[in-house]
């Protein structure tokens, strides 16, 4: 049976459960905490704000345009302005990620990369205060000097963020295999601050990128497999040589990677692990690794109707990626429904706000109204 016919068959249960639920679980006062929706910097922010020694190599970025550059709606960088678009989506809550901070971590120039983040983190700290209890940010952390990255870690901590962002494709000489990490892993578990790796981030994403005219075989290499291979060799890389063996606590956030890959690759980390054949200080499969230290955001991803119903109800967290392009604002109730409707209520309510906030440590989230905005 092929994987479109059996997304095809959950759809349909889901309409038909749906129906005779009578839109019971898709009441307005259902609490959605999008774990992975982005903000639109001021293109200006970083020529503004970096130390005036380094103004003069401040990254540039297009000047804002709403309708443009994924700026389909003022909410992108205006928080009074957003939460009226939340409310649209009937999202509570968001975690937010940056947009052209993403960019930065193809900075090779480390003070200069360290100062953007700085200042990256500054500026989110104010944007979620306007609007306290509904927007929680990640900071961003540049890890080529591990005692500077500590110490912005510390600040993160101090200001209220709830985690922090690093590289997810990392330079060859700065695999996560290296103990060059290490202290700040240990760090990260004693401060209960996740560890955050979203796609498009590292070593493979130059910057200033390259946005000319791509070729259409190699678009789509580069937009799905190249993009796989470097999400898969994170996870393999943190839990083969035992990061997380050392480091129990300590949790990884996998974002806007999806997740009905997931299960295949650490089913296959498995059987590998339980040959034998390869030295490693695991003392558990790869699979309860997962289950226990890492996490992983999705968003619109059809496949998913059919992993939910046997994996990944306490790992996975829904998001919109609002206000990408790509984002399911103003539709997610659809979208939802489309791939979580066959779930039961419990697992449903885990993957759309339970387990995201527990892994933030999130206050009470109360549901989005009209009135909210």
């Amino acid at each position: 049976e092929s994987l479109q016919g059996i997304v095809s068959v959950q759809r349909k249960r889901g309409r038909h459960n749906a129906v005779r639920r009578k839109g019971r679980r898709m009441a307005q006062d259902e609490i959605l905490v999008s774990a992975d929706s982005h903000v639109l910097e001021d293109p200006q922010l970083w020529k503004q704000r970096l130390p005036a020694a380094l103004r003069d190599r401040a990254p540039e970025f297009p000047a804002l345009k709403v309708g443009g550059n994924f700026q389909a709606r003022p909410g992108g960088h205006n928080p009074k302005f957003r939460v009226g678009e939340m409310a649209q989506d009937g999202v509570s809550a968001e975690v937010l990620y940056p947009s052209f901070g993403l960019d930065l971590f193809g900075l090779t120039d480390v003070a200069l990369q360290e100062a953007c983040f700085r200042v990256y983190n500054d500026w989110i700290t104010e944007f979620c205060a306007e609007v306290p209890g509904r927007l929680f940010g990640i900071g961003t952390l540049s890890v080529y000097n591990i005692d500077n990255a500590i110490r912005e870690l510390e600040r993160c901590k101090l200001a209220g963020l709830r985690g922090v962002l690093i590289w997810q494709a990392p330079p060859p000489e700065l695999t996560f295999i290296e103990p060059h990490y290490e202290r700040l892993w240990a760090a990260a578990e004693e401060m209960d601050m996740p560890i955050n790796m979203h796609i498009l981030t590292g070593h493979p994403f130059p910057f200033p990128r390259n946005f000319g005219p791509p070729i259409a075989w190699s678009a789509f290499r580069s937009g799905v497999n190249r993009k796989l291979l470097y999400v898969s060799d994170c996870v393999t890389d943190l839990i083969a040589t035992g990061v997380v063996e050392r480091h129990p606590r300590l949790k990884f956030v996998l974002v806007e990677n999806e997740i009905s890959w997931l299960p295949f690759v650490l089913t296959q980390c498995d059987k590998y692990a339980a040959r034998g054949t390869f030295s490693s200080p695991m003392t558990l499969s790869p699979s309860e690794y997962f289950r226990r230290n890492f996490y992983a955001t999705f968003f619109n991803d059809p496949p998913s109707a059919w992993v939910f119903a046997h994996w990944g109800e306490d790992n996975c967290m829904w998001s919109n990626d609002y206000p990408h392009p790509n984002s399911t604002w103003p539709r997610s109730r659809e979208v939802i429904e489309r791939d979580l409707g066959h779930l039961s209520p419990q697992t449903r309510r885990k993957l759309l706000a339970d387990n995201v906030c527990r892994l933030y440590n999130l206050p009470e989230i109360t549901p989005a109204t009209a009135e909210a905005a």
